[in-house]
Formats: C-alpha cells, sequence, structure tokens
C-alpha cells in the first residue's frame, strides 16, 4: 500500500474518532455536571429536611417541658403505656433518648448510652426550664447530632440523639447510584457517537477515495455517489461537476490540438516544398519564381492567421478580463470603425442605446470576426454590412451568397470550411471564437439565410449577466 493511502486511511480513521470523542466528552460533561447537580441538590433537600425534622422535635421536647412540671421519670424508657412525652418524641423519626438527673447523673440511659457532658451536667443543675445546649460527638464509630434540654428547677434534663449515618447511608446510596448512571450513559453515548460518526463520515471516506484515486491515475471519469442534500451531498456534485468540467476541458484542448496539428499541416508542408525550391530561384523562369514567392508569402500570412485565431480561441477559453458595463452603441461602433479601415466596406450600425456588462476585448474580438467573415464571402459586394444589436442579442446582416443549409449546423466548430469557402482565405477558426465568447457570457450563437440573397450570424447576451455579470470562460 502506498504511503498516502496509509496516511489517508488514519486521517479518516482519526476523522471518526474525534467525532465519537467529541461527542462522548459533550456527553460525559453534561451528563457529569446534571448528575452532581441532581446529587446535591437532593443531598441538600434530605439534610435539610433532616435538620428540620430534628429542630422540631427539640421545640417539642422545649414546648412540653416549658408547658408542664416534668421529672426525668417522666421520660424513662420503661413507661407501660407508651403514651408518654419520651414517646411523643420518637414519633416523628426514630432518636435516641438518654435521661439525666439532678448533677448530670444518668437515670435512663439511652441506647447507645450518650456522652455526658461538663455542659450537659450544667443543663440538668439549670434552673430554667428549657435551657438547651447543642453539640456533635462520635458514638461507637458513628456521628451523631446531640441536644441537651434542661427539665428546670435543677431537676435533670433530657438528652436527644439523631444519627447522622442514616442520612449520609442514604446519600451514599444515591451517590452510587449516580454515578453507575453516568457511566452508563457515558458509554451508550460513545457507542452512539462511533455509530454516528461512521454514518457522517461514510460518505466523506467514500469522497476521498476517489479523489485519491484520480490524483493517483489522472482519469476524471471516475464515478461520484452523491446522494443527500446536507453539505456533504452538495460537496460531492460540486465535485462530481468539477470533475466533469475538467474533463470536457481535457478533451476540448485534446481535439483542439488534434486540429491545430491537421491545419497547420497543409501549409506547414506547402512552406517546406517551397523551401526546397529556393535552392534553384536562380534557375527558375521570371514567372515561376514570381509564383512561387507569391506562394511562400501565401502560405506564410496563412499561418500567421492561423496561429493568431489559435491564441485567440485558447484566450477565449482562459480569458482573465473582468466584466464591466458598457455602453453598447460604443462597442459595436468601435468594431464598425475597424471594420471599415480593414475591408473598405460600408457598415452600418443599429445599436439600441444600453448598457451591457461584458468584456470589452473578448466582445470587439467576436464582433470582428463576425463583420470580417461578413466581407469575406461578400468580397465583390457593393451593399453595406450591418450590424444589428440590442440588451440580449448581436447579429451582423451581409448580402453575400448565404449558407448552404446542410453546412449551417457546423460553421461554429473549430476548422469547419464549408466547399464553397476552401478557395477562400482563413482558417476556419473566426466563428469558434465568436461562440466561445457568447458562451463565456451567457448566450449562444445562431446563423440563418436572410430572405433573397445573403445572411444572418449572431449571438445572444444572457439578460441576468447584464446585472450579476457573466459567467466565468
Amino acid at each position: 500500500m502506498p504511503a498516502d493511502a496509509g496516511a489517508g486511511a488514519s486521517s479518516r480513521r482519526s476523522l471518526r474518532t474525534v467525532f465519537a470523542a467529541s461527542f462522548a466528552a459533550i456527553t460525559a460533561v453534561v451528563t457529569l455536571l446534571v448528575g452532581f447537580l441532581s446529587y446535591d441538590a437532593a443531598a441538600r433537600l434530605v439534610r435539610v429536611d433532616q435538620d428540620r425534622i430534628f429542630h422540631g422535635v427539640i421545640a417539642d421536647l422545649r414546648d412540653q417541658v416549658g408547658q408542664q412540671r416534668l421529672t426525668p421519670k417522666d421520660y424513662y424508657s420503661s413507661d407501660p403505656d407508651h403514651d408518654g412525652p419520651r414517646d411523643e418524641l420518637s414519633r416523628r423519626i426514630r432518636t435516641h433518648v438518654q435521661v439525666l438527673g439532678p448533677g448530670g447523673t444518668v437515670e435512663d440511659e439511652g441506647s447507645p448510652p450518650l456522652p455526658v457532658t461538663a455542659a450537659d451536667r450544667e443543663a440538668a443543675s439549670h434552673p430554667d426550664a428549657g435551657h438547651l445546649d447543642t453539640y456533635r460527638a462520635t458514638i461507637r464509630g458513628e456521628r451523631y447530632r446531640v441536644a441537651t434540654v434542661a427539665l428546670g428547677g435543677r431537676r435533670g434534663a433530657v438528652q436527644v440523639a439523631q444519627q447522622f449515618s442514616d442520612t449520609e447511608d442514604l446519600l451514599a446510596d444515591l451517590q452510587q447510584r449516580t454515578v453507575w448512571l453516568t457511566a452508563a450513559v457515558m458509554t451508550a453515548s460513545g457507542m452512539i457517537g462511533w455509530w454516528l460518526a461512521r454514518r457522517i463520515t461514510r460518505r466523506l471516506v467514500r469522497l476521498t477515495a476517489v479523489a485519491e484515486d484520480v490524483a493517483a491515475s489522472g482519469r476524471l471519469d471516475a464515478n461520484v455517489t452523491a446522494t443527500g442534500r446536507d453539505e456533504v451531498g452538495r460537496l460531492a456534485r460540486a465535485f462530481d461537476d468539477m470533475l466533469g468540467r475538467l474533463a470536457e476541458s481535457e478533451e476540448i484542448q485534446h481535439r483542439l490540438v488534434q486540429d491545430a496539428g491537421h491545419e497547420l499541416r497543409t501549409p506547414l508542408t506547402s512552406l517546406l516544398t517551397n523551401a526546397t525550391l529556393l535552392d534553384r530561384l536562380d534557375d527558375l523562369p521570371p514567372h515561376a519564381r514570381a509564383t512561387l514567392i507569391a506562394d511562400i508569402r501565401g502560405e506564410t500570412r496563412e499561418l500567421a492567421d492561423l496561429v493568431r485565431e489559435l491564441i485567440e480561441l485558447a484566450a477565449g477559453h482562459r480569458d482573465s478580463e473582468e466584466p464591466e458595463p458598457l455602453p453598447l452603441p460604443v462597442a459595436v461602433g468601435k468594431a464598425a470603425a475597424l471594420a471599415r479601415r480593414r475591408t473598405g466596406r460600408t457598415v452600418l450600425v443599429h445599436a439600441e442605446d444600453t448598457v451591457v456588462h461584458v468584456r470589452p476585448a473578448a466582445l470587439q474580438r467576436a464582433l470582428t470576426n463576425l463583420l470580417e467573415n461578413a466581407a469575406k464571402f461578400d468580397r465583390d459586394g457593393t451593399g453595406p454590412i450591418e450590424i444589428v444589436a440590442d440588451s440580449t442579442r448581436i447579429e451582423v446582416h451581409d448580402r453575400g451568397p448565404g449558407i448552404d443549409p446542410a453546412d449551417l449546423p457546423r460553421i461554429f466548430d473549430r476548422f469547419y470550411r464549408a466547399d464553397a469557402a476552401r478557395s477562400l482565405p482563413g482558417s476556419g477558426l473566426g466563428l469558434a471564437i465568436v461562440r466561445a465568447v457568447a458562451t463565456a457570457h451567457g448566450g449562444t450563437v445562431y446563423a440563418r439565410n436572410r430572405s433573397g440573397r445573403g445572411a444572418i450570424i449572431g449571438f445572444t447576451l444572457r439578460t441576468d449577466a447584464q446585472r450579476e455579470g457573466p459567467p466565468s470562460g
């Protein structure tokens, strides 16, 4: 496998990987963000709810001891009816209660036993009912929040504890579930991203393979499958059109070289034959010498004209001249004046007073060729040659012999010369240049015979080309 092909395959895999990784990364970030925010919100709600319930229990306890004269025995766990004030505290949440007597002695131990601090003993000996002391403690490896409420009158206190671990266990389970869900979503997104990347890049891969094949083989007849209405489909259709235009251009160049070689062969052969006779020029009689020199001059002139027109035709295909607005009477009048000087014929101009968007030099070349063609085929004529032009068409009217109907479809072909024109000077490229100029301006050429005698040859200009500019030639 060539190195370029391997690099191309690597690039294709890399593109798919980039698409898949990008999709997975975006999904992962979004999933992680949503999971984190969801967990954080849930944790806040659970913790706030647990804290609210605990403080509600403490508030109820303070209300009890403030409204009634209660003793430590009222909170003993040995109440057989379970309808005492202690039971009211544990109905809302599972709490741990421990009862302290005067001085802070433990009279009813909690399960597990709660620590008794100096602040707890102070609360047990406090004269005011409802005096509160809160703190956090670690009991048997578990974290608790503890509140001690004085019964008042130095009668003791009640300790209430709530375990943090229950809430944290719930949140830990929620966190674990969130992690697993996030991992599952990320895995699924990676697989979906890879599938989407393959689907998105499949047509690009095929198009790249075609481009690499064209670059390696130089063949322009590659089959490009253009499907879809998205950017990739448009790219494939544009690439297919480009290959078609390149193939057409290559075919045009090939035919031009073949036709040019064929046409150049005749004058060059004649020049070579006459050149061999120059060695015996002094031995030729005067009339033969004059004929030889005249032939050489004629063949040289014909060869020069042929080369000039070949250059003009090639320039018509690769003209870099920019379109510009131009008054139509000015363009036509300039070509008519040039034709009068070259041919000595009368040229009448009937041009609409409008502005066209054209390439001035190319238009001048086309008009000159039309006028010289009309003068060539009516060499002995005395009637005027006419130019009729408006915003959509430009045509030349002559009073020559007209065109054989069999020749009408081919007179704009390169190097084509009708039987009646073979004895006349010219290369058969003049009207081909006219067609190239017309095509460059978005128009078409046409030819027809006039009633009575003569012909009309011209071309059209595309109307929207005057507003937006003609297409590149």
